[in-house]
């Protein structure tokens, strides 16, 4: 089945171009455009798409306030961000939301397609162009060393330990007896809840606090 986006931007002309583009492909679908958070929020709940392809600056919600409150509505929705803001600290804030990666907008088709299947298949993806971002953690995190460890749920720390030890979603799924997807949704919240964007980071966290 195709993978159903719904497209967020609120520039007419940004939209009828990743419409064009994404329609030509027929493992893609476009479910919807928005030009705004709270027409996102809305056609999210109306069209349960798989992926939100999210802008960062919308009027009625910025893309971060958008994402997180879609997190906390549909936990299972893969969020992807789409921008044209090329900051360490957004990006950070960003990934922070639980979402699925940070393409930005001068990136090649062939790459903004690399992302949207790699977010669809449990992974972050984020524009090289920004990686070097994910070395440096803002001042502003919420993970501090030897912080006390915020609350996971049982399964979350299921899932954890088995990320740390390099399995992938679908890997763990099967461990676990779970849907991918549920895997998915269990690795966004803990990362959220965490405020890690990496593997490497996960593996710190999970030997600062005895979970491996």
């Amino acid at each position: 089945m195709p993978i159903r986006i719904l497209i967020a931007d609120d520039h007419v002309l940004v939209r009828s171009g990743l419409r064009a583009l994404l329609g030509g492909h027929d493992d893609l679908e476009i479910v919807g455009e928005a030009g705004d958070g709270a027409e996102t929020l809305r056609l999210a709940a109306e069209l349960s798409p798989d992926l939100v392809l999210l802008d960062i600056t919308m009027p009625e919600g910025s893309g971060i306030e958008t994402a997180q409150k879609l997190r906390e509505a549909q936990p299972e929705l893969v969020v992807l961000f789409l921008t044209m803001h090329e900051d360490e600290a957004l990006l950070h804030e960003a990934l922070r939301t639980g979402a699925a990666g940070y393409v930005i907008k001068r990136a090649e088709a062939s790459e903004l397609l690399q992302a949207i299947h790699a977010a669809c298949r449990g992974e972050i993806y984020v524009h090289s162009a920004m990686t070097r971002g994910l070395l440096r953690q803002p001042v502003t995190s919420q993970r501090r060393r030897g912080a006390p460890a915020p609350a996971l749920t049982p399964r979350e720390i299921d899932v954890l330990r088995l990320l740390v030890r390099g399995n992938t979603n679908r890997q763990i799924a099967g461990a676990l007896g779970l849907s991918t997807r549920t895997v998915e949704s269990h690795r966004a919240n803990l990362m959220g809840k965490l405020g890690l964007v990496s593997r490497v980071e996960l593996v710190d966290y999970a030997e600062e606090h005895d979970l491996l």
